[in-house]
């Protein structure tokens, strides 16, 4: 009996006390998710290239 118990306050809390956003908050809240994706990818990407840049520097000095 307790499962079932559990089961019927978790689909009380489901409908009657969880608040749900809307459209337009879940519209803007996946575009600033892909806005700062976006700026921290093109951050690691500089990174990347100004690490590349100096390995390429140091192993220039040695060959």
């Amino acid at each position: 009996m307790k499962i079932v118990d559990y089961c019927k306050e978790s689909y009380n809390e489901l409908v009657h006390k969880v608040t749900w956003p809307s459209l337009k908050e879940l519209t803007n809240s996946a575009v600033i998710v892909l806005v700062a994706s976006l700026i921290l990818s093109l951050i690691i990407w500089l990174i990347d290239l100004g690490f590349e840049e100096i390995m390429k520097f140091i192993y220039g000095l040695f060959s």
